[in-house]
């Protein structure tokens, strides 16, 4: 039989695709790790659909960055495969992600996990705060997810930073929706969310970054971004950032702080246009670019 050449071949989807940018994990200041789980969602399911479409659409991105005048990827992309997903409950997604992301953390690995749903942060946060004693997170999101338990589990996305409130500090950003329960938490403890409509001036932004230490986990819950140019989440809200707020916000943290790792979760596709996959990719390697400016 005649041999077939691998040049007829694609090669595994990468972030932002092949070619001589693609770095080995040895090689790779960032990388890409892509999780298809969504255990817990119970309004609009579809997150484990996220990865992939994230990854599709970076083939479409200019490499070049005009803001931060470089190729970010110059320093250097992997993708890993996808995650192979528990179903025997979250609680055991969140160890494995623990245990894959300590791993990278260990070889000093900026680590851009792409979800899937919001859960699958607490094992990244244990990882990083292993390795960060004074880790604080910034928590982009619409919503608080500070609940203890939520429908018979404490590891559902809705009690993502209840779970990383017990590991470091989280500063919240963008919220416009909470519980009576997780009012009251916040309440007790003299925690201060700054919601959407809170982030407009420059004064609301130096008063976010100073409640940072100086190194920061990132979690971005998709629907901190308005619906009207992020529809394809699970949980939609109205009010939220546009594009140029969120960046803006991002840019104020980097100013001071240390971006050591972080993830964009529950993007559920078929639900919003393809734009909205373009978005995530874009918002994904705008973070790696600001987290390796120095």
């Amino acid at each position: 039989m005649e041999e077939v050449s691998s040049d007829l071949f694609r090669p595994p989807r990468v972030f932002a695709g092949e070619g001589p940018k693609t770095a080995t994990l040895e090689e790779a200041k960032v990388v890409v790790l892509p999780v298809p789980y969504d255990g817990t969602m119970e309004y609009r399911g579809g997150a484990r659909e996220g990865p992939q479409a994230i990854i599709d659409a970076s083939y479409y991105l200019e490499l070049y960055d005009v803001e931060l005048g470089r190729e970010i990827s110059d320093v250097g992309i992997h993708t890993l495969p996808e995650v192979q997903p528990l179903m025997s409950g979250p609680e055991a997604m969140v160890q494995r992600m623990h245990q894959i992301a300590a791993g990278l953390v260990r070889k000093d690995k900026l680590v851009a996990m792409l979800g899937g749903e919001h859960s699958l942060t607490v094992g990244m946060v244990r990882a990083y705060r292993e390795r960060y004693s004074g880790l604080s997170v910034l928590s982009l999101d619409a919503h608080t997810d500070l609940r203890d338990e939520y429908q018979g589990t404490r590891f559902s996305h809705a009690c993502t930073m209840r779970r990383v409130w017990e590991l470091c500090p989280v500063v919240h950003a963008g919220v416009r929706s909470l519980s009576r329960e997780e009012h009251a938490f916040m309440s007790e403890r003299s925690i201060y969310p700054f919601y959407a409509e809170d982030l407009a001036g420059s004064d609301s932004l130096d008063r976010l970054v100073s409640g940072l230490s100086d190194h920061v986990y990132v979690s971005v819950d998709l629907d901190v971004l308005d619906p009207s140019i992020m529809p394809a989440v699970g949980t939609p809200e109205p009010g939220g950032l546009s594009w140029h707020q969120c960046l803006g916000l991002l840019r104020a943290v980097t100013g001071t702080k240390r971006i050591v790792g972080f993830d964009l979760v529950e993007l559920c596709p078929r639900e919003g246009p393809n734009s909205c996959a373009f978005l995530a990719a874009k918002l994904a390697y705008k973070l790696m670019g600001y987290a390796t400016t120095m």
